[in-house]
């Protein structure tokens, strides 16, 4: 996959649930490279875009905004037994997201710039970006970070896990792999990429 950088290059970073995303966009960090996190971003654009409020709730059938908050349980349980339904209300939020990561981009100084996205393939925001890094770690690791994280059970875990793509396909699509277990050592790993694209950027 890897391909001529140009300037204002993009790196996109992905790993599935507890793969150690936001550690490994940490280190990027001090090195100076700015990162846009889809996420919270989309969680942000559901929130507060009232066209997008307006247009879920067309999607829902129902008010899911009580007092204007997004009741996140109601949603996430219509959409993940509705695979039609997830993929509207997707197909809703993913352009202002990649859109916002657009204008982002183009502000920013830093020899290059990194989107963080957990369905970045998945979403199509790959196609935004120059290279990618997965990030993996051990099925049984990823699991404790996210039940102690977010007070999921193993089954609530493992059920995202299976609705995500698995390591392999992410692998075969990517740039640079990551390994994040107790065992390894991030952050060399992190300085080879950097080193890498810098080197790429100033040929």
């Amino acid at each position: 996959m890897k391909q001529a950088i140009k300037p204002g290059m993009k790196l996109g970073i992905t790993g599935g649930i507890g793969s150690g995303k936001t550690s490994v966009c940490r280190v990027f960090n001090v090195l100076g490279i700015p990162v846009f996190s889809a996420d919270p971003e989309a969680k942000e654009v559901m929130d507060n875009d009232s066209t997008i409020k307006r247009e879920i709730n067309e999607i829902a059938g129902k008010n899911i905004y009580p007092g204007g908050q997004l009741n996140r349980i109601e949603l996430a349980s219509l959409i993940f037994n509705d695979k039609n339904l997830l993929e509207k209300v997707n197909s809703l939020v993913h352009p202002v997201v990649f859109d916002n990561f657009m204008h982002w981009a183009e502000k920013q100084t830093a020899p290059y710039v990194i989107m963080e996205a957990a369905i970045l393939f998945e979403s199509g925001a790959y196609n935004l970006v120059d290279r990618v890094a997965t990030i993996v770690a051990p099925l049984e690791e990823r699991i404790s970070r996210v039940t102690q994280r977010n007070e999921l059970t193993r089954d609530q875990v493992m059920e995202r896990i299976k609705n995500q793509m698995t390591d392999k396909e992410r692998i075969k699509m990517s740039d640079y792999v990551i390994n994040n277990s107790e065992n390894d050592m991030i952050i060399p790993v992190i300085l080879r990429i950097n080193e890498d694209l810098l080197t790429h950027l100033n040929s």
